[in-house]
This record gives C-alpha cells, structure tokens and sequence, in this order.
C-alpha cells in the first residue's frame, strides 16, 4: 500500500468510498489514531486505491485494522456479497474489525405497506426519499445516469450476520436504527 504508515497508528479502510466529502468516514476513525485509506471502483472519485470491494488484490492480507464500509455493499449483486465479505476478512490483520451500515430491508418493507412505493419515507439533503430509492438506489441520481447508484441486494438484521460468520468472522452482529443497519463483525 502506497506510504509509509506510523508504527503507532491504526489504518482504516474504507471501501466504497466514492469521491471524498466531509463526514462520509465514520466518527470512530476520524482521530490521529487511524490513517484512512479510501477504496472505490470508479477512479473518478479519486481513492488512494482503485478496486472493487469483490477483489482486494491491492491490499495485503492481514493489512488493515479497520474496515469502514458505508452504503456501498448494497450496490453488489447477491452472489458477489459472499465474495467480497471473504476479501475483506482477507485483509483485516487478526482482531481487526468490520463495520458497515446498509439499508434495513425490513424497516423498508414496513416503510413501503405504510407509505406506498412512492410515498416520503424521510426527507434527505438529496430531498424525498422514498421506499423504491431504499430498495433499488436513489432514482433521481440513476435517472441523471449515475447507474452505479442501483442496488442490486439487501438484507435484514439476520441475513447479513449470517453472510458475515459465513465469511469466516468469529464474531458478528447488527442492529437497527432507523433505516439503517449497523453491522460489526470481528477477525
């Protein structure tokens, strides 16, 4: 990986960065005590590491300390989330840790036979959002041509634990908030 690194400090990355913004990484990691390393597909957004999250071939293994992944592994196909959880327990050094948030299918679903597929679930700085947005990806980014926008998977509190010890972590859990699921697993 490109640059030296203190001995002291912990490296974070993040996978499926997008390009860089203010507060996308977690607060958690945001002190001089981890170094980010940014991960993303589209050289566009400018990661230290151009990669998809279903091969890592660039990170060593038992490389990283931290993995931060945010609103990203949605956007894989459901044979493809097996394959990229094995990548990053791959490059997590042992006792290293999983983080990732992702849309809660379930709290989706109730949203959906609440508010119709149409209706405001919540209102983000992008505006409306609605069940279809949390299901499929953000429809007006993907009508404006940005298709990396589309998810392609999802999951409930349960199926991503599964997914996640089925990858080899000896530990795993999520919860949920809001819309949202908090998943952490542990190498």
């Amino acid at each position: 990986m490109a640059g030296q690194i203190p001995a002291k400090q912990k490296v974070v990355l993040h996978v499926g960065c997008g390009s860089w913004r203010p507060n996308a990484l977690h607060s958690d990691y945001d002190t001089p005590e981890w170094r980010e390393i940014r991960l993303d597909i589209n050289p566009a957004a400018e990661p230290d590491i151009v990669a998809s999250m279903t091969d890592l071939s660039p990170v060593d293994s038992d490389s990283v300390d931290a993995i931060w992944n945010s609103h990203a592994l949605e956007h894989l196909f459901a044979h493809e989330v097996p394959v990229a959880l094995r990548e990053f327990h791959r490059v997590l050094r042992p006792g290293g840790h999983l983080f990732m948030r992702m849309p809660d299918l379930q709290k989706v679903a109730e949203t959906l036979l609440e508010v119709g597929p149409h209706g405001t679930a919540y209102e983000s700085p992008s505006g409306a959002i609605t069940p279809l947005d949390m299901f499929y990806g953000h429809g007006p980014s993907i009508a404006k041509g940005e298709h990396g926008m589309q998810h392609k998977t999802g999951f409930t509190q349960n199926s991503i634990v599964t997914l996640m010890k089925a990858a080899g972590f000896r530990s795993a859990k999520a919860v949920r908030n809001r819309f949202d699921l908090w998943a952490r697993a542990v190498k």
